[in-house]
């Protein structure tokens, strides 16, 4: 596809709640799956843990389908976990059901850049893909609605798609000046930066890569290989 023929889309209008239902999330995009839906926990989130980046009470903004909000669960934190979305926190609450710790989730329909009611809540704050869905001043209102929901001290553990080769396109990917100077606005503390790599599911994006002229790096067992930012905060 040429430069010329590439598509380029307005984020801001995704339907998170149709793709949930297997509707179009994007326009023609063609993406009527889920594309984070890989049935396990990511892999940066697998790293926070391992790391013991997660402590006390614990905020998963953007839960999504749960699985990073259950793995958590399973090695006894305490989860509370949000997602704008009702049918994903729907569908959530289902599959959490199953499996071992998902009972005893806290799964709740609510709006991240405002988190009205959880204000000093959370020793740690998770945010596994939700920062690079908003616009300019989403962004904003959410970075400092994490911190009037954290208490002080916390941990904001980020992944954020990397404005780099092979990511995804511009506004969806974000540069590291900007995730610096939103989370330094809001009173977030950034103490590591760096690179990872967010799981997708493939064949759920193939129409939009080829639209947008995206290549990106896809293994063995079709998840496409995401650059992301990996970043570690501390709320003042």
């Amino acid at each position: 596809m040429s430069n010329s023929a590439q598509k380029s889309y307005d984020y801001g209008t995704a339907d998170f709640n149709a793709v949930y239902r297997g509707g179009e999330l994007l326009g023609d995009a063609g993406i009527t799956r889920v594309p984070w839906d890989i049935g396990e926990p990511q892999p940066g989130v697998l790293e926070f843990e391992r790391r013991g980046r997660i402590r006390g009470e614990v905020l998963d903004a953007g839960c999504g389908l749960g699985d990073n909000a259950v793995f958590l669960a399973a090695r006894g934190y305490r989860v509370t976990a949000v997602d704008a979305a009702s049918t994903a926190i729907e569908r959530a609450r289902e599959r959490a059901a199953k499996q071992e710790g998902g009972a005893d989730i806290e799964f709740a329909v609510a709006d991240a850049t405002s988190l009205a009611g959880y204000e000093g809540r959370f020793d740690t704050v998770l945010d596994s893909a939700l920062f690079h869905t908003l616009d300019a001043d989403g962004r904003r209102r959410y970075a400092a609605a994490l911190g009037r929901a954290a208490r002080p001290g916390a941990w904001l553990d980020m992944l954020c798609f990397a404005a780099v080769p092979g990511g995804m396109p511009e506004p969806l990917s974000v540069s590291e000046e900007t995730v610096r100077e939103v989370l330094t606005g809001a009173g977030w503390t950034v103490t590591e930066l760096t690179r990872s790599v967010y799981w997708g599911v493939a064949e759920a994006t193939r129409t939009f890569l080829e639209k947008t002229g995206v290549q990106v790096e896809i293994d063995e067992a079709g998840r496409t290989q995401l650059p992301v930012w990996s970043v570690l905060a501390e709320r003042a």
